[in-house]
């Protein structure tokens, strides 16, 4: 026998070996895979169909719709859709991201603004109602309003306000009437002229009589101590300041 032959008949042989050997590996792999299956223990129990009511009419509330729209959405969603939409035709914005983005840049500039304007008029408020800042002490709470008395000090009874706070032992706000009757003295003599928005400084720079300025310097100086000051003033200090506001309003026929 040749060379070839042999080799030829060693090329079957270890062909027909390594083929038995797959076939015998892949039917143990089998075995094992049907002893597997058959130690699953099998459920026989009888299965009785259920019957349902119309689901559609039982789960047909919000709380059941899953996928929204613009239509079915709260009032947020829909007002910020509107934005989108509003700045997509305002700015011709071709991405829906690009619009979202701009709509939440508004919303935030926007939520500033309120805060500001909250704080500002919280503050107005403070302020016109106290005189002051919220943090100081508080005024008299039976202050007549600015806008009843500094902007119409002609037409008050300043002999009237000055006697009942005066008689309520407030004498603080007795002082301030005082101050305010003889603005309005001055303002009738041709003096000065009254503005509200004018400082002590603009009215003393205003008068042209040293004597009057002098005395104009000092009741001034007492207005600012005891109003602006807030000092507790007793009897005796208002009665000192009560006198130099009555020469004063005297001299000039108030």
């Amino acid at each position: 026998m040749n060379k070839k032959l042999w080799i030829y008949c060693l090329i079957i042989c270890l062909g027909v070996s390594v083929n038995g050997f797959a076939v015998s590996t892949v039917s143990t792999e089998m075995a094992q895979q049907q002893t597997l299956i058959d130690s699953i223990p099998s459920d026989d129990t009888s299965i009785e169909p259920r019957e349902y009511d119309n689901l559609k009419d039982k789960y047909k509330g919000d709380e059941f719709v899953y996928e929204r729209n613009v239509e079915n959405a709260g009032w947020w969603t829909r007002f910020k859709q509107w934005l989108n939409d509003l700045f997509r035709d305002l700015f011709n914005l071709n991405s829906a991201g690009q619009a979202s983005r701009a709509t939440d840049i508004a919303l935030k500039i926007g939520g500033v603004i309120i805060f500001l304007l909250v704080i500002y008029f919280i503050f107005k408020a403070v302020m016109n109602d106290e005189g002051k800042w919220i943090f100081g002490k508080s005024s008299d709470k039976s202050i007549i309003p600015v806008t009843d008395v500094e902007t119409n000090i002609h037409s008050t009874d300043f002999k009237k306000l000055t006697a009942n706070a005066e008689k309520d032992g407030n004498y603080r706000l007795a002082i301030r009437y005082y101050y305010l009757w003889l603005l309005k003295g001055l303002t009738n003599a041709e003096i000065i002229e009254y503005d509200v928005e004018k400082t002590n400084s603009d009215y003393y720079n205003e008068i042209v009589s040293k004597q009057i300025k002098d005395e104009f310097s000092y009741t001034s100086y007492l207005y600012n101590y005891i109003w602006y000051g807030e000092f507790d003033v007793n009897e005796q200090q208002f009665d000192k300041a009560k006198t130099a506001f009555t020469k004063f309003l005297k001299s000039i026929k108030a």
